[in-house]
């Protein structure tokens, strides 16, 4: 499957940014997504995932938990990232990823693909 990345830029603190990834390729429902960030002079960290089985399941780091909200659209093959509240430590190159998986994780190496990433800066 191939990942497509948008909707990052500049905003200031407090706001807000909605990420989406597009998919093609085979088919995505069957794919847990996620998303990771990757600060400068920082390793690449785990953001949020989702599942989409008999009801959907739901994993977001802590750093994230209540700012953020991950989705999914199956029909048009595009998860999204809604980003609220805002802050400067958010700032970061954003990936989204995909796993042959159906077990949620926050560990990158469970996920066999990947999107070029989108650049989130968030101003104070």
């Amino acid at each position: 499957v191939q990942l497509q990345a948008s909707g990052g830029g500049l905003v200031q603190a407090g706001g807000s940014l909605r990420l989406s990834c597009a998919a093609s390729g085979r088919p995505f429902g069957r794919y847990v997504m996620g998303w990771f960030r990757q600060a400068p002079g920082k390793e690449r960290e785990f953001v949020a995932a989702i599942r989409r089985g008999d009801r959907t399941i739901y994993y977001y780091a802590d750093s994230v938990k209540g700012r953020f909200t991950i989705s999914r659209d199956n029909a048009k093959n595009t998860v999204y990232l809604q980003m609220n509240s805002l802050k400067p430590e958010d700032t970061a190159v954003y990936y989204c990823a995909a796993a042959d998986s159906c077990i949620l994780s926050d560990n990158d190496r469970r996920y066999n693909h990947w999107g070029q990433g989108t650049l989130v800066t968030v101003s104070s």
